[in-house]
């Protein structure tokens, strides 16, 4: 198969497998029977699409508890699948904040950088407004992080709770500037409330698959 474009969503249609992977590149890891739904048709269709894109290695499928209910298997792209999407942001991203370091210097960068996370916090804690309880917080905030594009999800673990991201969707602009890291993970603690410990396990940039943070509850 060639590349899928994007740019216009009203042309002829396309396969069906084509707008498989734009939906979960578009939306992150999502269940056979969204997709079935979003496609217009039903889940066990969407699972047999997805079965032959597995087999070509463009999508993968992960089970997963998020506490409470049946365990629910995800589909997500692969980095096979990735690759069917040339990503000519990244680099334009990358050459902007380099020019942004050499003509105005490291302290502009870390002004922008704040100010991307000034307006995020702000923006997570109004979304979380009436989330009670430390787990339903953590719920909200994976759901928040998912729609962002960071395939993310949760479980419990024997001393609290892990929060995983499976995607980075800025990992070329945080490869430049890990502040961008920084600020997530003060985010996470901000957001989360003094009532828990946010630590960051594992790490993408340092050549894990994923961004993984444990969370405990404060003793």
């Amino acid at each position: 198969m060639s590349s899928i474009h994007l740019e216009n969503e009203s042309s002829l249609p396309r396969p069906p497998a084509d707008r498989l992977l734009t939906l979960l590149k578009t939306r992150g890891a999502q269940t056979a029977s969204d997709l079935g739904k979003a496609l217009g048709t039903t889940g066990e269709n969407a699972r047999q699409q997805l079965a032959k894109l597995a087999t070509d290695a463009l999508v993968e499928a992960e089970t997963v508890s998020r506490g409470v209910g049946r365990p629910t298997q995800f589909w997500r792209l692969t980095d096979k699948g990735q690759a069917r999407f040339p990503d000519s942001h990244a680099e334009l991203t990358v050459s902007l904040l380099r020019s942004v370091r050499e003509l105005l210097g490291a302290d502009a960068l870390d002004r922008l950088i704040g100010a991307r996370e000034t307006e995020m916090r702000t923006a997570y804690q109004a979304a979380m407004v009436d989330a009670q309880g430390l787990e339903t917080r953590i719920a909200a905030l994976t759901e928040i992080r998912s729609r962002e594009g960071y395939m993310a999800e949760w479980q419990r673990s024997e001393d609290g709770w892990l929060l995983i991201e499976n995607h980075c969707p800025i990992c070329a602009a945080a490869s430049i500037c890990q502040g961008f890291c920084r600020a997530e993970l003060a985010i996470f603690r901000d957001t989360l409330g003094p009532d828990c410990s946010v630590e960051r396990e594992e790490h993408i940039l340092h050549g894990a698959r994923r961004c993984a943070y444990r969370i405990r509850p404060s003793t």
